[in-house]
């Protein structure tokens, strides 16, 4: 699975840790998560996101 990286503060979003505090479980790849979730760290959009 891809790491995918905010454009606006750079938080590194790992699926194999996911976002616990977000309600993401560790194993959920990226394309799978809600559009409406946001960047824990700074509140970006989904859409802010890009691969690495």
């Amino acid at each position: 699975m891809k790491k995918y990286v905010c454009n606006v503060c750079g938080y590194e979003y790992d699926p194999v840790k996911g976002d616990p505090d977000g309600g993401i479980a560790p194993g959920t790849a990226f394309e799978d998560i809600s559009d409406s979730w946001v960047c824990p760290v700074c509140g970006a959009g989904k859409g802010e996101f890009e691969a690495v």
